[in-house]
């Protein structure tokens, strides 16, 4: 049994040329993002999401888009064995909900995060969703689509107090992951009232980290980038200096800024073997790490991570944890992360967002369905 609300007629009008109708005898379809192999990512017919689980919901996308960890197959760097529906950042509003779902209701304006959860676990009652012992990942339904299907709706989704408007939306998107990550980075990294920060990675999470940790409270607040268009945005967010340099270089320069200690706390947001040693390295003896960069190849030496004294906590982010405060920062225009999204596209033109992101042409891709 599901409730229903509205009924979505199929689009009007012919596909673009960009679009590929791999069942165009199927009238029960919704567009949506597929990567086929490194390099080939296609907008195609999917079967149209329907409530399979009592605890489902189904939203109609308002807005989605392209994250840094979907460049790692998009590049080749994760097996891309079959055809994978992309995304898990999404907002959109509630058109249907499974029989058992009692906090989320259709017409609602919802949040949600790249794992879904139950919210009542142990694990969960803990603060770590994104470790629940019943989670979902968003990632392998796709939300770089119109419509998605939500596991576990209420311990997943987070409503607003109404219909956002147009200019929160952005932000709002920015909460369901990069956000929210960003924050996890800083609280991992136990950001306090006037400690030294440093960031390493200068993507969206990375820069979004900047903005937490200032929101925390931190005094000085160190952003890592060489992108002159990055560097702008940390400073935007609240960054009060800016290193270029990289790897020993990289230290070195924080701990001449940090009266040769190094940072209280840093966040690691790339995931490589390169900024993850970063980032030990910048970390003063009884500094805190707080990484959030999907590693890849990372393998740390016991022995230096021994005598350094330095504390590392981190993963994926609990960003549920997190959502309703965000969320009401945002609707008070407390916070405006928004401006992280420097590209925004129709979802049928995905494959360029793609690109733009893996080429730096673009900080972070919005796509609009």
């Amino acid at each position: 049994m599901v409730n229903r609300v509205l009924t979505i007629p199929a689009p009007a009008g012919g596909a673009s040329p960009a679009v590929v109708r791999p069942y165009p005898d199927k009238e029960n379809t919704v567009r949506g993002v597929v990567l086929h192999a490194p390099g080939d990512i296609r907008v195609e017919e999917r079967d149209d999401p329907e409530i399979e689980q009592p605890t489902d919901a189904v939203i109609r996308l308002t807005a989605a888009c392209v994250c840094g960890s979907d460049l790692w197959p998009y590049r080749g760097i994760e097996p891309v064995s079959r055809p994978a529906p992309m995304g898990h950042e999404y907002v959109g509003v509630v058109e249907e909900v499974g029989r058992d779902v009692r906090t989320i209701k259709p017409a609602q304006f919802v949040v949600g995060s790249f794992f879904a959860s139950d919210n009542t676990c142990e694990i969960c009652r803990s603060g770590y969703q994104s470790s629940c012992v019943h989670r979902v990942s968003v990632g392998s339904i796709g939300s770089q689509a119109e419509r998605a299907r939500i596991p576990l709706a209420d311990g997943t989704l987070v409503a607003t107090p109404e219909m956002p408007a147009d200019d929160l939306v952005p932000s709002l998107l920015a909460a369901s992951d990069v956000l929210g990550t960003g924050w996890f980075g800083a609280v991992a990294a136990e950001v306090r009232p006037g400690k030294t920060v440093a960031v390493v990675g200068d993507g969206a999470v990375g820069l979004l980290a900047v903005l937490a940790a200032r929101q925390l409270g931190a005094e000085r607040v160190i952003a890592m980038s060489r992108n002159e268009a990055r560097q702008k945005l940390a400073l935007d967010f609240g960054a009060t200096d800016i290193v270029t340099e990289r790897g020993d270089n990289g230290v070195a320069r924080i701990r001449e800024l940090t009266d040769g200690l190094g940072a209280h706390s840093v966040i690691e947001a790339v995931g490589t073997q390169e900024s993850m040693m970063q980032a030990i390295r910048s970390a003063r003896p009884g500094g805190h790490v707080g990484y959030v960069g999907v590693a890849h190849g990372v393998e740390l030496p016991g022995e230096e991570l021994f005598f350094s004294h330095v504390h590392l906590h981190g993963g994926p982010a609990p960003v549920r944890r997190f959502l309703p405060d965000l969320i009401n920062l945002i609707w008070n225009r407390e916070i405006n992360p928004g401006p992280v999204f420097d590209l925004d596209l129709p979802l049928d033109q995905a494959a360029e967002a793609y690109r733009a992101m893996d080429e730096r042409r673009a900080v972070k891709a919005l796509l609009r369905p």
